[in-house]
């Protein structure tokens, strides 16, 4: 077998303002919208200019709010890392967001492991790592 991710689903309150975030400050592209009305459900898969595994962002009717948020966390999936290159790149794209009116929770800085970081929030309030 030969494993890896294919794609990485989250449910969204705004499918179009979440497409558009992704598209402006991660070069996403989005496929063609999917949609089923008789489920109330739609979705865009987005893949990224270097490949990798796409986001898949979904909206339906009725799904419930999650209990996650930009500072407190609990079980489950936590944040997703786009790895952008370089420090310079990850303190260019943090202060590209921050200038924009993005949250910011986590100021670049080295971390433990030696990777470089930054963390902020995309519309919704999921946890995004800037990482090099």
């Amino acid at each position: 077998y030969h494993m890896q991710i294919e794609h990485l689903a989250i449910w969204v309150r705004d499918l179009e303002r979440m497409r558009l975030f992704y598209e402006t400050y991660f070069g996403a592209a989005a496929n063609d919208k999917y949609v089923n009305s008789r489920k109330g459900f739609s979705s865009y898969f987005l893949s990224f200019p270097d490949g990798g595994p796409r986001l898949e962002i979904m909206q339906m009717t009725g799904v419930a709010d999650s209990r996650n948020n930009g500072t407190d966390q609990f079980i489950g999936l936590t944040h997703l890392a786009f790895s952008v290159g370089n420090e310079q790149a990850v303190d260019t794209l943090t202060e590209q967001l921050r200038a924009d009116g993005v949250t910011i929770v986590g100021e670049p800085r080295r971390t433990c492991g030696g990777h470089y970081e930054s963390v902020v929030l995309d519309p919704e309030g999921n946890q995004l790592e800037l990482t090099a």
